[in-house]
């Protein structure tokens, strides 16, 4: 058996682009059911009014709450999606200020 020989970076570039177009060519279309969308809208528009209702808000948890948010509406399409609980806790993040961790020291 002789070893594949090394590619070039055209050869690597023009073998990667066939690849896509033979990826693209044979992709399957995924088919979302009413309910689905309807889900899907939903949860799009709390996103959305969860982002205008939260933009004068000010703390420290603020701005990576308004982060994860941005980050779901930009992964609608990916494959692992929160669930019902795990979506309510991002839309709540930014209004809820995170609770203070106790200390033991008993310091005045």
């Amino acid at each position: 058996m002789m070893a594949q020989a090394k590619l070039t970076p055209l050869q690597q570039a023009e073998a990667d682009r066939i690849a896509a177009e033979q990826a693209r060519a044979n992709k399957v279309q995924k088919t979302y059911s009413d309910e689905e969308k309807a889900t899907r809208k939903e949860r799009v528009a709390k996103a959305k009014d969860a982002l205008s209702r939260s933009v004068g808000l000010k703390g420290a948890h603020v701005p990576p709450a308004r982060a994860a948010i941005k980050k779901y509406l930009q992964n609608l399409n990916g494959p692992n999606q929160p669930d019902d609980a795990q979506f309510d806790a991002l839309i709540e993040a930014p209004f809820t200020a995170p609770t203070k961790k106790r200390t033991s020291d008993r310091r005045f």
